[in-house]
């Protein structure tokens, strides 16, 4: 396609975007028997776009859609018979597969049951609790990151060892005014190796480090780091209940679709048997 007729087009396009009455398809480009059509075309022109990029940009697409189109008709030309079989053999199974799959998920949305009340998730931990063995140490902590310059540091210190919820408002109140960082995790178990990456030196055994440390602190040249730890679990204990709730919630889903689906095909299957809709030969 030349540039002139590039450029008539381009006005012939831009004139039938705005235009709301029914326009008859204009044809852009030809590979063999395939058409390509204007308004097959993503929306390459933008207000405020030059006329030579709008052209670069729709010769740009035509000829990709020409070159995977010519591949295409090549590859369908000097494929064998049997190769071309095998594709439709998998076309015609990707196909059947995803239309099972969106009614059975339509049927679960409309008749499988999704609720879970909590004596449910609990009997479910109880009754499965080698299931829910921690692979690493978790905590609840409370975490701060100070600039070194900080004012009052030891009266920080002193707010963060405390467990009086008014020391804990006006701890808060101080490190939104002052902290780089700030967080109690929202009062969750959150993995110790979590912690351990935002401290400037590692520590090396943390089942020890957990076992004998309730309040911790370490600095470099920029800042001081606080770590008041509430609770924790080692690896290889059970893990908190709180801590595996949504993991025991997705399993008992999982079970129960896992379940629906296979009803769903009984039923089916042995429906289709009671109409004589199927039949072994």
């Amino acid at each position: 396609m030349n540039r002139i007729l590039l450029l008539s087009f381009l006005i012939f396009f831009i004139s039938a975007c705005g235009n709301n009455e029914p326009t008859k398809r204009a044809p852009v480009a030809e590979v063999g028997k395939v058409v390509l059509y204007y308004d097959e075309l993503p929306k390459l022109i933008q207000h405020g776009i030059n006329e030579s990029d709008s052209i670069a940009l729709i010769q740009n697409y035509i000829n990709k859609w020409a070159k995977r189109e010519l591949l295409l008709q090549r590859a369908e030309e000097n494929l064998s018979q049997e190769t071309r079989n095998e594709i439709s053999r998998q076309l015609e199974e990707s196909r059947a597969n995803l239309v099972i799959y969106q009614y059975q998920r339509q049927m679960m949305l409309e008749k499988m049951d999704t609720v879970l009340t909590e004596t449910e998730l609990e009997n479910y931990y109880a009754a499965n609790d080698n299931s829910f063995i921690l692979n690493s140490n978790i905590i609840k902590a409370l975490f701060i990151k100070l600039p070194a310059e900080t004012p009052d540091i030891e009266k920080i210190k002193r707010l963060a060892r405390s467990n009086d919820q008014n020391d804990l408002q006006q701890l808060e109140s101080i490190c939104y005014q002052f902290a780089e960082k700030f967080d109690d995790f929202n009062e969750n178990w959150v993995l110790m190796d979590r912690l351990s990456m935002e401290l400037p030196q590692e520590i090396e055994n943390e089942e020890s480090f957990l076992r004998r440390t309730t309040f911790f602190e370490s600095s470099d040249s920029l800042s001081v780091y606080l770590i008041s730890i509430r609770d924790y679990r080692l690896r290889s204990t059970l893990a908190p209940f709180e801590y595996v709730r949504d993991d025991i919630k997705r399993i008992i889903i999982n079970s129960r679709r896992f379940e629906f689906i296979q009803s769903l095909e009984n039923a089916i299957y042995n429906e289709a048997l009671k109409e004589k809709s199927f039949k072994i030969y």
